[in-house]
Formats: structure tokens, sequence, C-alpha cells
């Protein structure tokens, strides 16, 4: 590399101006389609899981404390802001932010905690109308995610014809 190599890059450079934005004195809008972080609205959501159930990074945890009582829990952490927790909820209860700036010293300050009472038929104790076929290949029973430390477990019974579909996996220690 010469001298007059890095002569020219530098008059390439000068002539180019200002490149960087004026970001936190201007702040612009996020492009058309921008995904920020999830904003659950409690007022619309019905309690179906669709949203924890199909989260890849598990972000969203279930709870039910009893049959008419589930608590949806965002937890954040990991969260890739994919949507397609807004993408399955049936009711459109998920929408995402168009915000950007996330930054906080607390992780408390993503999370966000629904308490939903579960309207349940009083003849028949179904909280929703009977599943399809294919609806009843997936999981059976309560969810027994783990608030306190914020971790995803499968703990549910599921069964087809009096067979469990899933079997627990004996790892001997030692």
């Amino acid at each position: 590399m010469s001298l007059r190599s890095k002569l020219k890059e530098a008059v390439i450079c000068l002539q180019a101006g200002r490149v960087t934005l004026p970001y936190p004195h201007q702040p612009s809008a996020p492009p058309a389609g921008f995904r920020g972080r999830p904003i659950f609205n409690i007022a619309k959501c019905i309690g179906c899981a669709g949203c924890a159930n199909n989260c890849p990074a598990r972000e969203i945890l279930v709870h039910d404390i009893c049959q008419e009582i589930r608590i949806i829990q965002y937890v954040g952490r990991r969260c890739t802001y994919c949507g397609r927790c807004a993408d399955v909820c049936p009711e459109k209860a998920i929408t995402m932010s168009t915000e950007f700036e996330n930054a906080t010293n607390d992780i408390g300050d993503m999370q966000q905690r629904l308490e939903l009472f579960m309207g349940t038929c009083q003849r028949c104790g179904r909280c929703f109308k009977e599943p399809g076929p294919m609806e009843q290949l997936m999981m059976k029973g309560y969810r027994l995610d783990l608030l306190e430390q914020e971790r995803w477990v499968y703990d549910a019974k599921a069964y087809l014809d009096r067979e469990p579909t899933v079997r627990d996996i004996e790892i001997e220690l030692g």
C-alpha cells in the first residue's frame, strides 16, 4: 500500500460528508413492519395459551391455578420479537409494539402478567368448544409452568385411547 492510495481513500471519505444520523436528538419513526416487544391486552385475551405453545423462546409461561383461573406471564428475557404469538392469537390480544428502545436496568420492567378468569360451562366443565380431531392430538390437561423460576415445564398428561402419547425418559445417574 502506498501513501498515494491512502490519500485517495482519505479524499473519498472527506467528500462523502456526514454519514451518521442525528439519532438521539432527532429520533426517526421505525420502518413499516417493524416488530417491537409484544403487548398483551387482558380485555381481549381468552386464555387459550396458543401464544405460549408457539413461542420458540418459551418466554410465555402458563400456569393453571385451578380450572377457572389461569395466569399467563411474559418473561421477555430471551424474546427475539419474532411475532409468532401475535400471529397465532385468535382474538388479536397480542400486538407487536413499535418501541425499539427497550434498555432497562431491571428485567422486571419487560415482564407482563395476566391473571384470567376462565368462564367454564356449569354442565360439562369445559372452557371452550369441543376441539377438532387435530386439536385433540395436542396436549391435554393443565399447564404447569414454574412461574417462580420463570421456566417452561412439560408436565401435562396427554392420552390417546388410554395410551400415553409422551413417555418419560428414565436417566440413570452415577
